[in-house]
């Protein structure tokens, strides 16, 4: 198993592998090429995944966000927390979010924000067993 960024011919593994988040098909590539080339473009937007034998079965996304406030640190955002089905249970997205607040780290944030729809306790403890703390601040969000 390899703990890895992502590069330019991940496009279709990744996007199989969100059918496990909340996606329910994959945006052929034409559609969502421009979208594709500026995550790939961008110094702050990394998506961590786990690779098994050139298979995508893991994956969180982490954006590393300048700031001008906390000393002119910046912070980071993790969305898109996923495991396949059949690969859940090994530690696989454990070792993607390590590898992000690595990421983070190295970027000099101060803190990483992790929002989660999620309402089972399971998930909410497989978040805090991975460093995230509940109740720390308060989340709001506006759908648009």
């Amino acid at each position: 198993m390899t703990i890895r960024e992502i590069n330019s011919d991940d496009y279709d593994g990744l996007m199989t592998l969100y059918l496990h988040l909340h996606e329910t098909d994959v945006p052929d590539y034409d559609t969502a090429a421009k979208t594709w080339e500026h995550i790939l473009a961008d110094e702050n937007y990394h998506i961590v995944v786990a690779d098994e034998g050139g298979k995508i079965v893991s994956s969180c996304t982490v954006v590393v966000v300048p700031n001008l406030t906390r000393g002119v640190r910046p912070y980071a955002r993790v969305e898109n927390v996923v495991t396949h089905a059949d690969y859940r249970g090994k530690g696989l997205a454990t070792a993607c979010l390590d590898r992000a607040r690595e990421i983070a780290a190295a970027a000099g944030c101060y803190n990483i924000a992790l929002l989660t729809g999620a309402k089972d306790e399971k998930t909410l403890k497989f978040y805090e067993n991975a460093g995230y703390k509940r109740g720390e601040k308060t989340g709001f969000i506006i759908w648009l």
